[in-house]
């Protein structure tokens, strides 16, 4: 096995308080969002009540992962076991980018797609968002096969990101998987 000689060191081996609450949250939040998702594509009979349910919560899971970025940035997560696999290393930074990219781009294509079809996007009773781009049928269809099509990608990324913390939790038990889970006996 390589050991990673480029990655920065950091001395916290676990994740801040923040940062624990806001991925179980947010883990929570987006499983939802997919399961809603199919469940709009596939019943007539709870889709107005799926779509005034997945508006919301797209909404509040774009004002989250900024709090989670700005947190990220601020305290930087703990380093991976010098003894993992170069080209582990790559797939865990390159999926938790690429999670972060679609948890970003999902709620604005999203968005997006509704002022493009010149809906109203009502967050609640009473609040309304503004449109963000011009009513457009062209840009709807594209916004909506792109938003399907990462929604998709983000299925998978999420089934990888779930399986490899399981295999650090079950397998490898390195500390990857409870440096998430649970706080540091000296930094709760």
């Amino acid at each position: 096995m390589k050991t990673q000689e480029n990655t920065p060191m950091t001395t916290n081996t676990h994740f801040n308080l923040t940062a624990r609450c806001l991925h179980w949250l947010m883990a929570v939040m987006i499983l939802a969002m997919l399961f809603i998702g199919v469940g709009m594509m596939t019943s007539l009979h709870y889709r107005l009540w799926l779509i005034n349910l997945h508006r919301p919560l797209g909404i509040a899971i774009l004002l989250l992962v900024i709090v989670r970025l700005i947190n990220r940035l601020r305290n930087p997560p703990p380093s991976l076991p010098a003894n993992l696999p170069q080209w582990q290393v790559l797939a865990a930074k390159g999926s938790h980018i690429l999670l972060y990219v679609l948890m970003l781009a999902l709620p604005l294509i999203g968005w997006a797609m509704l002022s493009a079809a010149g809906y109203p996007i009502v967050l609640f009773k009473g609040f309304n968002l503004p449109a963000i781009v011009p009513t457009s049928p062209i840009l709807y269809a594209w916004l909506r096969d792109a938003h399907s099509l990462l929604a998709w990608l983000l299925f998978v990324v999420v089934i990888g990101h779930l399986s490899a913390a399981l295999v650090h939790a079950l397998i490898y038990r390195d500390g990857v998987f409870s440096s998430m889970a649970k706080g540091s006996k000296h930094h709760q």
